[in-house]
């Protein structure tokens, strides 16, 4: 069944609301007007390069739980004037917003959770706008029609993940259900070197982090590379680490190599891998991408132990880059308190959820309630624990 029409609640063109199978058939620069605009903070996630490359690679579709079923919204002329990253979901590995519970408790009450709508970025637990479209009343048809598409395809309900607060917030007004996470989220004061952020931490935490890079690097060659820097032999070393690691972390490593080959060949220029080689052999990688506000720490991976060397291509490494760059900031994935003591600060993260079955959204709205109030007293006792100087710690994020 199609999706609803669109309707933005003003005069002017007729919008139709249509779901397409593959972002194959959407128009690169048409997608990307909309993910991308000019005016806003570029997000190499929203980019037609990066989602394409992920179905084309068969990371999405086919057996594995993610099929994609994007909402797009034209005018009369079949011009793109709204999207919405869309996925059938029949599990919930891969997303990073952990709803196992909410399924396992309807199931057991008779209900049936799977399949799901989810709009996210796949495999990705990174901040940014999901909803794309300039014009809040369009971004506001854009959710209702999500809302009506998950009626009209009998589905238990549409979930949003990571979104902006301002997007979380809209989300909200229209109904859905409002949860609150928090990640470790590096912010930029301005500094110009790497010194400048630890004359910000108390002395104690700052001769920590020195003895730590110290050791990370003794006997260890650390290169970065992007764009035309990048060969097929970082990738191979890259992807055997990625795989080795995913391997013993979830099972099976949800991205295959020739995904990386696309990623590659689109988006090199936003890529940033740091590799870490000893005696003549890489050991160790992280893969980063850049925004143009901010440096997103996705996947690491390692072949040989060595003391601290994930915490310094994961987070030291992620720090150095985006201050070099001008990066306002630095997000390094989901979970992980040890971030804390290496200066990146907890901050709340966001999703939205829509529940179809009334008793069912109800039971989740009082834990969510309740999971809220606990989330913010954990961020701000986890906050007073940060390695910063007193004067910096509590009170807002910088």
């Amino acid at each position: 069944m199609p999706p609803p029409p669109a309707d933005d609640g003003r005069d002017g063109p007729v919008l139709s609301l249509r779901s397409v199978d593959a972002l194959a058939s959407v128009g690169r620069q048409a997608w990307d007007a909309v993910a991308n605009p000019p005016d806003a903070e570029y997000d190499p996630f929203l980019s037609w390069d990066f989602l394409e490359a992920l179905e084309a690679s068969a990371c999405v579709g086919g057996e594995t739980g993610w099929i994609p079923r994007h909402l797009v919204v034209e005018d009369e002329q079949g011009r793109l004037a709204g999207a919405l990253p869309l996925y059938v979901k029949s599990h919930s590995m891969g997303e990073y917003v952990f709803d196992h519970a909410w399924a396992d408790a309807f199931e057991r009450a008779g209900g049936q959770y799977y399949p799901k709508l989810l709009t996210a970025v796949p495999f990705s637990p990174v901040t940014g706008r999901r909803i794309l479209a300039r014009e809040p009343g369009l971004r506001r048809a854009l959710a209702a029609g999500a809302v009506q598409t998950a009626q009209q395809w009998g589905v238990s309900g549409w979930h949003v993940n990571f979104p902006l607060a301002a997007e979380w917030r809209e989300l909200g007004e229209l109904g859905l259900l409002q949860r609150t996470d928090r990640q470790f989220i590096w912010t930029n004061r301005g500094y110009e070197t790497y010194e400048d952020f630890l004359a910000d931490l108390s002395s104690r935490k700052r001769k920590a982090l020195r003895k730590e890079r110290r050791e990370a690097q003794a006997g260890i060659a650390i290169e970065r590379l992007s764009g035309d820097d990048l060969h097929p032999h970082h990738w191979d070393a890259f992807f055997a680490c990625y795989r080795d690691t995913g391997s013993r972390k979830w099972g099976y490593p949800y991205l295959n190599r020739e995904f990386f080959d696309l990623l590659h060949q689109r988006l090199a220029d936003k890529v940033v891998l740091v590799m870490a080689k000893a005696d003549g052999r890489y050991i160790a990688a992280a893969l980063n991408l850049a925004g143009s506000n901010a440096l997103y720490g996705r996947y690491w991976g390692r072949l040989a132990d060595h003391p601290f060397l994930h915490f310094e291509l994961c987070y030291h490494q992620a720090i150095d880059i985006a201050i070099e760059r001008g990066l306002g900031r630095v997000e390094a994935g989901a979970q992980g308190e040890h971030k804390l003591a290496r200066g990146y600060r907890p901050q709340p993260v966001y999703s939205a959820h829509f529940i179809a079955n009334d008793g069912f959204r109800d039971a989740v709205a009082g834990f969510l309630s309740r999971e809220r109030a606990a989330v913010e007293a954990d961020i701000a006792l986890q906050d007073l624990e940060s390695p910063f100087k007193s004067d910096l710690k509590g009170g807002d994020t910088p």
